[in-house]
């Protein structure tokens, strides 16, 4: 009999990572504990030593209790966690990263960390994209006039018409797993793709009509700019006053990536200056933004609440990556994603 502690929260819900692990370990009798975390409708925050988490220390002690494994996408698991579950051997996140588990206090309590690289690849892609239509076409904005009864006829003149992607250069700041699909439904629609990526080999072969370029090259020449990068030390604000300024006049960004790779503090200037005609935002500076935020209500400027991710295929592929590391794990082999792969030999995993 194999225990479980399914935390899932109310996107990746604990049905699922049960139904998941069933399915693909279907030899295996499990016992599950299972916990309901409040995100989304609370946000994620710091706990503890973590980021981005959902619920309490306790609230994970009590539901893991004596599990061995634990799956799940937002619990906090921090050294208090592991100092007091000491039958826990394997912690399976269902995320692209597992910033919501303290690495150091796992590897020193001998517990393998698991992840979900690349789960919402195709919805956060997809959203991307679409926000990138809904800033050049002013769907934002005629949506929202419509519902207030406004007919805005004034967007079909030509001062006001948007631009289409076909024939346009779009600059993608990052190119893993996202900025790969992007780059090939941009295709798809005949626009020219630069990629800047400082981890990707110069040698790769790109698709026809996808370049990589330095940032400077990319920042002058797209007349859209999509961010897709993983936020670290040397990728904070990226986009700022200065890189910014080097962007076409009237340039469209989108960021559905992560706030602090974009200085929000001078994008009203730089709407109203025109230097950015529209901006699409689906990662804030701060979330959810304050009543005060100053591009709340604003012209040129698509917002949604975080939502890139949100597609129940990646909820349910997400509990099926990790259900395979499980089964791995329950088999004696080190699961395929591991943050910390110290801890594989001393649990004896075969690779």
């Amino acid at each position: 009999m194999v225990t479980i502690a399914a935390l899932g929260d109310n996107f990746v819900l604990p049905e699922l990572f049960q139904e998941a692990v069933r399915r693909l370990s279907p030899e295996s009798d499990f016992t599950f504990h299972s916990l309901t975390l409040p995100w989304p409708q609370v946000p994620f925050d710091s706990v503890g030593s973590v980021l981005e988490a959902s619920g309490t220390e306790d609230n994970v002690i009590g539901a893991v209790g004596s599990a061995t494994i634990a799956v799940s996408q937002l619990a906090p698991f921090t050294k208090k966690v592991f100092d007091a579950c000491p039958a826990l051997k394997m912690v399976a996140i269902s995320r692209g990263g597992p910033v919501n588990v303290d690495l150091d206090a796992a590897t020193e309590a001998g517990v393998v960390v698991s992840f979900a690289p690349g789960r919402n690849a195709q919805a956060a892609a997809e959203f991307a994209v679409g926000m990138m239509l809904a800033a050049m076409r002013r769907v934002g904005d005629g949506s929202a006039a419509l519902h207030q009864g406004q007919w805005r006829g004034d967007y079909y003149t030509y001062p006001n018409a948007g631009m289409e992607l076909s024939g346009n250069t779009v600059g993608l700041i990052g190119y893993g797993a996202i900025g790969r699909i992007v780059a090939g439904i941009l295709r798809a629609f005949n626009a020219e793709v630069l990629v800047f990526d400082p981890y990707l080999s110069p040698s790769e072969v790109l698709p026809a009509g996808v370049r990589i370029v330095s940032l400077d090259e990319l920042l002058t020449t797209s007349k859209v700019v999509s961010v897709h990068a993983r936020l670290s030390p040397e990728s904070q604000h990226i986009l700022n006053a200065e890189t910014l300024a080097m962007l076409p006049h009237g340039a469209v960004l989108i960021n559905t990536a992560r706030g602090g790779l974009l200085d929000y503090s001078v994008l009203p200037a730089m709407l109203q200056s025109g230097q950015l005609g529209a901006i699409a935002l689906d990662v804030f500076d701060v979330e959810p933004p304050p009543a005060n935020w100053p591009l709340l209500g604003h012209d040129n400027v698509v917002l949604t609440p975080h939502l890139a991710g949100a597609t129940k295929q990646t909820a349910e592929r997400a509990a099926t990556i990790v259900a395979t590391d499980v089964a791995r794990f329950i088999e004696g082999q080190a699961p395929l994603h591991v943050a910390n792969s110290a801890v594989m030999s001393r649990l004896g995993l075969r690779t």
